[in-house]
């Protein structure tokens, strides 16, 4: 089938505009990429999920800044199983997140200003712009590697150990 006259001639227009916007596209995916700051540069810690079946350890990041909060794990490739990301803020209030120009599934852990586990979001899908959120205002959220939460038995009511949280 081919398409309509009028599409034939609007064509070499509409081809332009695409290929413009298609570089547009490609120069904010790039500028943004290459704006990106390594992980390593981000502060590091030690972070304590108490569960009813023990102790659960992560190495984590503290993306302590809303530069660091936007980046986040974009454009990680892999998270290992102990490892993870702390998103803190000031005082408590409702987080969203989305998964744009994520590429792995995570699992997301939703912390009052107590430590608890407020709500737990597991296998968050890649690349999906879908917001995740919790109903009541928490002080952190905690990202760790998809299916992670299930295979640690790590529920909401846990009880999360470290600095930004107070008892």
């Amino acid at each position: 089938m081919h398409p309509p006259a009028d599409f034939r001639s609007r064509a070499p227009r509409l081809t332009g505009l695409l290929l413009g916007l298609l570089g547009l596209c490609s120069m904010a995916v790039s500028g943004q990429a290459g704006a990106l700051e390594s992980l390593n540069a981000y502060p590091q810690s030690a972070l304590e999920i108490r569960t009813a079946g023990g102790r659960q350890w992560f190495t984590i990041r503290v993306a302590d800044s809303e530069p660091r909060q936007e980046q986040g794990l974009m454009f990680v490739r892999a998270l290992p199983a102990d490892e993870g990301m702390l998103f803190p803020q000031a005082t408590p209030r409702i987080m969203n997140f989305w998964m744009k120009n994520t590429l792995i599934p995570l699992d997301l852990l939703f912390i009052t200003a107590r430590g608890r586990v407020a709500c737990l979001r597991a296998m968050a899908k890649p690349l999906a712009l879908d917001l995740i959120s919790c109903p009541q205002p928490v002080k952190a959220v905690l990202e760790i590697s998809g299916g992670e939460a299930a295979r640690r038995g790590i529920k909401i009511g846990d009880i999360v150990a470290h600095a930004e949280f107070h008892r």
